[in-house]
């Protein structure tokens, strides 16, 4: 297998302007406080995150009912990893941030709807039959056996969906402070 590829990873990273950074961590932070408000509610981008699912479902139903029913979560988390692997290969800073930004918060998206599964009280929508549909995460759960930690396994994933924002929003930073060094080093 040809993995040349692979070489593009050995590149140096675009750098980051001021102006850049200084808008993306407004708009992040902008962001992260929207999301504390909304108290584990659904925030605007989960409207689209609610397509990207239903999606899933059409789409991963072809290969069985078990990827059916998982295929709205995959694609949820599928969509936004992948954009964020073109924009690492292309070593984009602030394009690898956002989608990387995007793929963490479907984790409070996920935990939510996971940590409702014995509640069940979320609207639901559903892109087939709705006496066949349900509630995704009662269906997984209550296969898994799993059904009485709900509310346990949501909230791990909504932290892990915060600690992963906090951190591309750190690394954004980082990689920013690195742009500085070097072009105060290029200028001397």
């Amino acid at each position: 297998m040809d993995f040349t590829f692979l070489e593009t990873l050995r590149e140096d990273w675009k750098p980051v302007s001021k102006p850049a950074a200084v808008g993306w961590s407004i708009f992040y932070v902008l962001f992260i406080y929207h999301a504390l408000r909304a108290h584990g509610g659904f925030l605007l981008i989960d409207h689209v995150n609610l397509v990207v699912h239903e999606g899933g479902h059409l789409l991963f139903g072809w290969l069985g009912s078990t990827l059916g029913l998982w295929g709205g979560t995959l694609l949820e988390l599928i969509v936004p990893f992948a954009l964020a692997v073109y924009f690492v290969f292309q070593r984009h800073t602030t394009g690898a941030v956002f989608a990387s930004f995007y793929f963490f918060e479907n984790f409070l998206y996920i935990g939510t709807y996971m940590a409702d599964a014995r509640s069940q009280g979320l609207p639901l929508v559903t892109v087939g039959d709705a006496e066949q549909g349900g509630h995704d995460w009662f269906n997984i759960f209550s296969s898994l056996g799993l059904l009485s930690y709900d509310r346990t396994i949501g909230g791990v994933t909504r932290w892990v969906g915060w600690l992963g924002m906090l951190a591309t929003v750190g690394w954004l930073l980082y990689r920013w402070r690195r742009s500085m060094g070097v072009n105060s080093v290029s200028k001397t």
